[in-house]
């Protein structure tokens, strides 16, 4: 299919310098035979659609039809191997794989293609033998690989994993190393490109990984490409002015006598076309260029062995082939003359062709071109492994009265990857002259050339005359008396700048801080209007048809005339290779976090071309800024914030357009400035940390240590803000844009401390069914302290968090706040708003799970609680596993653990060790009858009722006794559990009633009291205590009780193992378990719109929301803490339309006219659990829902309502209830359904001799689809049998005719609106509301905000200030 215009930006981005080609209106590649295919010998596997259907390349990797022209032949593997073959000859080989399907391995934990843990890549996983293996892929047999075929791959290898990596092609007897490499390798997926030049006949290619005893060996292989590869097809006729080759294909006049085989049978290098033309190969000596110093003849074969060195000639495409290469020391030019040539036209002619920088070159011709015949240079050069290395092309002219200074016609300079690279000077001179090549070579690089083509219009002098000397270093166009500040240049370094008395080392250049009086160490930096000749510093590193040029507004045409001075534009150029143009910087920074671009353009590229802006860091490539194809024209102005960046980096303008379309199409750049870089300039929004983000980000930044990263955005579609549901926030999606970082950074600029402590407040989302992991820390003096951190789905609403800022007193020491969003997970949304800080303490967290922090916990004076994880324990007492994450060991751990610790099938994950709470409660420790004390912060008040869940594991023998205790000036005790021993964490619970702040806390300490509760037990509090745990140690040896996961969530504690799921999920866990794919249930409602499909209305309430009128300037005497309500005289925004969904998606709304004035509505959101199914997969199986532990019973009954919403009779979503116990597991029931928008009562009957969960199981019956299975109203009845339930609407159908159905629709109708008028007037009058469910309070959009101007401050309620 045609490459969609808006990609061609990220395709530079990812794929770098040959990446995109452009077509134009006069390519003749990608033409079809109209009759029919070419013999199956000739057509498989030659990258051209011979057949109309593509089949003769279906072998060959391609699945596509009709390719557009520059559509790549590529193979992601998501389907098929595509042709690609494991060779090995070993137990070290290649298989095709997907990291959600790999059990174990260091190798990537998601693919390349879709950047998630479902698509598919080749690997080669580690291998435990101590022999030296190479695992080998071979590709299938190709045909006839074009001069610009290029070959790109993406390959995963982690330094220590692999000895060595190859990329070779095999054609004829010739085995080629394309590519070789022995690292290192950073982590994560990186990109290989490469070009194999013309290949007649059948090829393979072979990529190779080499391992050893030292190595694992662990390697993948994505996103294989070949690009422009295909020769042209045959033509009945030509454009105007390309040449018809004896095969009737077409090519283009500049493409004859190159040096290349551009036809496909060598006749556009026909001798008797290209006979006059002298070619120097270097096969057998240096021909007519017989004057080096510095340049050495040599060969790929036998060659020295450097990462940079050619790889193979360009005439012969072969490692036996010669070129020349410079051999003189770092810093001195290699310099190549050619013989002497006959003035090339009259006397006021001059050099045709002008560079980005250099002296003046171009003058007025004499003659238009064609009326000229053009001495031409034809030549191809090679520069790689360093970015200083430089090849410059001057004109000597000689025999005039006075020597003349030679003038530079072209350079060349950076890094142009490893490729020969095709140049074009055409040169007129009213004198004879010499052509003078030099090459300058940096640490690591090297410099070559090859084919040299002097056209048949360069006529030697007859006689040999007296030549001048070479002139003499260093090779400026126009030697000029150096001024008094530049002459200590000679005193200096090399790669030093002079200015003053100061030599500035090359580290100090371009760093946004000056050194020099005058600032010249700053002034080719970038920043530029392309008015001088220097243009900013800006260099032209093209290898295409288009390059960069400064040009002048008298040059130009179309919209960029209107541009005054000088620009930069996109030209025509020679190159051979990919058509997009770049213009790179030299090394830049670092920079600081206010650091913009500032610039003007223009873009005009019908129907498609880009213009982008991209930051080069050590090698990595990241879109920083786009302009796509537009028709418009016209010069514009932006601005792009570079933020701050710790190493030197390069900008990269990338611009493609098609100058043969139609219209005046083209591109262009001006006025570039870069503002505020310096790492120590400082703004007025540095010091903003309180952002509600609709102005700017205030002092925030994103990170740019990889390709992932948040973003600032509006509310639109399914995102929206919290602080007014119209508004910006930061988002970060795993996968829009694409990107393959590990984690994405949002930082704060540093801040100097108000007070010794400060409160941090913010809102967050996370949801989806494998979001990931959102983390807080907190930076200073180079540590880096975790503060709060949340992992995956937290169902669909915006979250309140607050974590406290602690400071030494009086200190000045700067920190610095960052946000770092974990790409664990690939399907869901993360987001951040309305953030503040205020001096103080913040309140103790709703929600602690002690995986950053103690949450606050003290534990008095001998400390005998203590935080840590199983893995980090000092003694060998403790849970084996977190409740939070499951975990134990963090890096290699295996998860997958089931109820009690056994095993269940489970994988070796990337995870982080799971914390808690614990106590020894070893006699040794704790003797009997002492106490051993865990109090918390003090709790912010709750406005409604609200419910304290904890989690508490005891050792195996008996732990003792766990108290739960209010605490107000004295304690009250309000819950005893019996902390029996066992495997299992199990869940305690409190109602809490307090309309003061309170504390919990938890103590070790006498005998148990009289009243003993053997399990999860809930207890109602008096709304005027505050709470604390309390425990008594039982003095057996080996003992402990440990606490995680403490959660304070609005309205009453439901039974065990029952829930409405109006409040969250109870105690139901839905960690995600990766033997399973590593998905999770969610939660949400159906009057809170969600980006993925879920019922439109809950069972519990019945609608998207239950509706309560109230009296004008009524006021309740006690709020349903299930609803959220407005006065009437607040605006009210209009629902959102997506996640994150504004919160107050419940709302009281001003009556209109569908309602009688001046009377307020008030909305109860209704909520359920639900799984979407869509993102099922052969990579992910199912999703569980699992409960708390529950006691052995002989007889008890689940009752639960579903929703299954799929498409009749064509996919099928399944739902089943399993029993998990030490004994094993067991499905007691199943269903699979495609009805749709209709919930189902269900009831199963239990039994269990074992302590068990209830997991229920939500997973496919038939092809991946988008469909919603969804629970809501669980409820467990303890040792009572199911009754059989009355029959539901939803369990009998019967046929009925199309009238009857209608006649019984609208007299339903009319029933339910004369019920709804009669309701409302009987509510009237009562002023009350029947509506009393115990769901979740949601706040509306200004609940944690106060405006000053576009400032944000917070509220003293969220802080515990004295």
């Amino acid at each position: 299919m045609p490459l969609p215009s808006h990609l061609l930006p990220a395709l530079v981005l990812l794929l770098g310098p040959l990446a995109v080609t452009l077509p134009a209106a006069r390519s003749p590649g990608w033409a079809w035979v109209p009759s029919h295919c070419r013999s199956p010998g000739q057509a498989a596997c030659n990258f051209v659609c011979d057949c109309r259907d593509c089949s003769d390349e279906a072998q060959c990797g391609y699945r596509g039809a009709s390719p557009a022209l520059g559509t790549p032949f590529a193979c992601d593997f998501e389907q098929d191997s595509c042709g690609w073959r494991d060779i090995s000859t070993s137990g070290y080989s290649w298989l095709r794989d997907r990291a959600g399907a790999a059990l174990e391995g260091p190798g990537p934990h998601s693919d390349h293609t879709l950047g998630t843990d479902l698509g598919w890549y080749m690997a080669v996983g580690t291998h435990r033998g101590k022999e030296a293996s190479t695992a080998a892929l071979r590709s299938p047999t190709l045909r006839e690989a074009a001069p610009s075929c290029k070959l790109r791959l993406w390959y995963h290898a982690a330094s220590g994993d692999v000895a060595e990596l190859r990329l070779e092609v095999t054609h004829g007897s010739e085995t080629l190393i394309l590519w070789q490499s022995t690292g290192p390798w950073d982590p994560g997926w990186q990109e290989l490109a490469v070009t194999t030049g013309r290949i007649r006949g059948d090829f393979r290619v072979t990529f190779s990984a080499t391992r050893n005893a030292t190595h694992r060996g662990a390697v993948a292989l994505d996103d294989l490409a070949f690009w422009d590869c295909g020769l042209p097809t045959p033509q009945a006729s030509c454009p105007l002015g390309h040449h018809h080759c004896q095969n009737k294909v077409c090519v283009e006049p500049q493409q004859l006598c190159d040096g290349e085989d551009n036809c496909g049978d060598l006749s556009d290098e026909d001798p008797l076309t290209c006979g006059r033309h002298t070619a120097t190969d270097f096969e057998t000596g240096l021909g007519p260029w017989n004057r080096s110093e510095g340049w050495s003849r040599n060969h790929s074969a036998g060659g020295p062995e450097r990462p940079s060195w050619p790889r193979r000639d360009h005439s012969r495409n072969s490692a036996q082939g010669s070129f020349l290469v410079s051999v003189a020391e770092p810093g001195t030019p290699a310099i190549l003359s050619s013989p002497e040539f006959q003035a090339s036209g009259a006397s006021n002619c001059s050099v045709r062709w002008v560079g980005l920088t250099g002296p003046p070159c171009w003058l007025p011709r004499c003659r238009a071109p064609s009326q000229l015949l053009v001495p031409q240079l034809i030549f191809y050069h090679y520069l790689h492994g360093s970015e200083a290395g430089c090849l410059q092309l001057f004109l000597q002219t000689l025999g005039s009265s006075a020597p003349q200074a030679p003038v530079l016609l072209r350079r060349r300079r950076g890094e142009l990857g490893t490729a020969w690279v095709r140049d074009r000077v055409d040169i007129q001179s009213a004198h004879p002259f010499q052509i003078l090549l030099a090459g300058q070579t940096g640490p690591g690089g090297v410099v070559g050339l090859d084919d040299l083509i002097l056209s048949d219009h360069c006529r030697p002098v007859p006689e040999v005359s007296t030549l001048q000397p070479l002139p003499p270093g260093p090779w400026a166009p126009v030697p000029q008396p150096l001024p008094p500040s530049s002459r200590l240049q000679d005193s200096c370094k090399q790669g030093h700048f002079a200015c003053g008395d100061l030599c500035v080392p090359p580290e100090q250049l371009c760093d946004f801080e000056e050194q020099c009086a005058g600032g010249e160490d700053e002034q080719a930096c970038g920043t530029t209007d392309f008015e001088s000749l220097e243009a900013g510093g800006w260099e032209d590193a093209s290898v295409g048809r288009l390059q960069w040029r400064r040009l002048s507004a008298q040059e130009s045409q179309g919209s960029s005339a209107a541009a005054a001075g000088h620009f930069l534009s996109l030209q025509r150029a020679w190159g051979q290779l990919s058509t997009e143009a770049r213009v790179l910087t030299p090394l830049l920074g670092p920079s600081g976090p206010s650091c913009e671009l500032h610039l003007a353009y223009y873009l005009q590229s019908q129907p498609r071309g880009f213009l982008a802006l991209v930051v080069v860091d050590n090698g990595s490539r990241e879109l920083a800024w786009q302009a796509l194809s537009s028709s418009a024209g016209g010069w514009k102005v932006d601005k792009v914030l570079l933020g701050a960046r710790r190493r030197p980096f390069q900008l990269e303008f990338v611009g493609l357009v098609d100058l043969d379309g139609p219209d005046q199409q083209g591109a262009g750049v001006d006025n570039v400035t870069l503002r505020d870089c310096s790492p120590t300039v400082t703004t007025k929004r540095d010091r903003e940390v309180s952002c509600n983000f609709e102005r700017d980000t205030c002092s925030w930044y994103p990170g740019h240590l990889s390709d992932t990263h948040w973003r600032w955005v509006e509310s639109r579609g399914p995102d929206h803000d919290h602080t007014t549901g119209q508004g910006h926030f930061v988002l970060l999606d795993p996968t829009d844009p694409l990107a393959w970082g590990h984690s994405a950074h949002l930082l704060s600029r540093p801040q100097v401390p108000a007070a010794p402590t400060e409160c941090l407040s913010f809102w967050y989302y996370l949801h989806g069914p494998q979001i990931g992991t959102l983390r807080l820390a907190m930076r200073r003096e180079g540590e880096e302290t975790h503060l709060w951190s949340r992992s995956g789905t937290q169902g669909n609403r915006w979250h309140e968090a607050w974590a406290t800022l602690s400071h030494q007193p009086g200190s000045r020491a700067q920190y610095q706040l960052l946000f770092e969003g974990l790409r664990d997970g690939y399907h869901g949304t993360m987001a951040l708003d309305d953030v503040a800080v205020r001096p103080g303490p913040c309140w103790a967290p709703h929600h602690c799970s002690f995986e950053d922090s103690d949450c606050g916990f003290s534990s008095g004076g001998r400390g005998l609680w203590r935080r840590q994880a199983n893995a980090s324990g000092h003694t060998a007492w403790g849970p084996p596993t977190d409740h939070t994450t499951e975990t134990a060991q963090g890096m290699g751990a295996w998860q997958g653990q089931g109820l009690g610790g056994w095993p269940g099938a489970g994988r070796l994950m990337l995870a982080p060790p799971g914390h808690y709470m614990v106590v020894d409660t070893s006699p040794d420790a704790l003797p009997r009858g002492q106490t051993a004390s865990l109090t918390s912060k003090e709790y912010r008040p709750p406005a409604q009722p609200a419910c304290l869940t904890f989690w508490y594991h005891g050792s195996l023998h008996n732990p003792g006794t766990l108290r739960v205790h209010l605490e107000k000036g004295r304690k009250h005790q309000v819950l005893s559990l019996s902390a029996h021993g066992g495997l299992a964490w199990r869940l305690g619970s409190v109602d809490v009633q307090a309309e003061q702040a309170w504390r919990v806390s938890a103590r070790w300490g006498a005998p148990p009291p009289p009243r003993e509760l053997p399990g999860p037990t809930a207890a109602a509090l008096p709304c005027t205590h505050q709470v604390v745990f309390e425990a008594v140690a039982a003095g057996v040896a080996h003992s402990y009780v440990a606490l995680d996961d403490l959660l304070l969530q609005d309205g009453p504690c439901p039974r065990p193992g029952s829930c409405d799921f109006e409040s969250g999920l109870c105690g139901w866990s839905h960690l995600a378990w990766p033997s399973l794919g590593g998905y999770s249930w969610d939660w949400g409602g159906g009057a809170t719109p969600s980006r993925y499909p879920q019922p439109p209305v809950d069972h519990t309430l019945g609608t998207k929301a239950g509706t309560c009128p109230l009296e004008p300037g009524g006021e309740a005497t006690q709020r349903p803490h299930t609803a959220t309500w407005l006065p009437a005289a607040h605006r009210v925004h209009a629902p959102s339309r997506g996640g994150p969904a504004h919160p107050a998606s419940a709302r009281a709304l001003r009556a209109g006219s569908a309602h009688q004035p001046g009377i307020n509505l008030l909305l109860f959101p209704g909520h359920f659990a639900f799984f979407e199914t869509g993102v099922l997969g052969p990579g992910g199986r199912a999703a569980w829902l699992r409960s708390e532990p529950l006691p052995a019973t002989p007889a008890s009954c689940l009752r639960f309502w579903y929703h299954m919403g799929f498409p009749e009779h064509f996919y099928k979503g399944e739902l089943r209830v399993l029993l998990r116990s030490t004994q094993g597991q067991l499905a007691v029931w199943g269903t699979g359904g495609h009805r749709r928008h209709q919930w189902l009562e269900a009831q199963v009957e239990v039994a269990s001799t074992k302590e068990f969960q209830v997991v229920f199981e939500a997973t496919l019956g038939g092809q991946p689809a988008l469909g919603p299975i969804a629970l809501d109203d669980v409820e467990y009845l303890a040792g009572q049998r199911c009754q059989q339930p009355a029959p539901s609407p939803g369990d009998t159908a019967a046929p009925v005719s199309v009238p009857t159905a209608v006649g019984s629709a609208l007299l339903l109708l009319m029933l339910l609106v004369l019920l709804g008028l009669g309701g409302r007037r009987w509510l009237q009058k009562r002023g009350s509301c029947p509506f009393q469910s115990n769901t979740e309070a949601t706040a509306p959009g200004f609940d944690n905000i106060l405006f000053n101007a576009d400032g944000v401050t917070l509220p003293a309620s969220v802080t515990s200030d004295p």
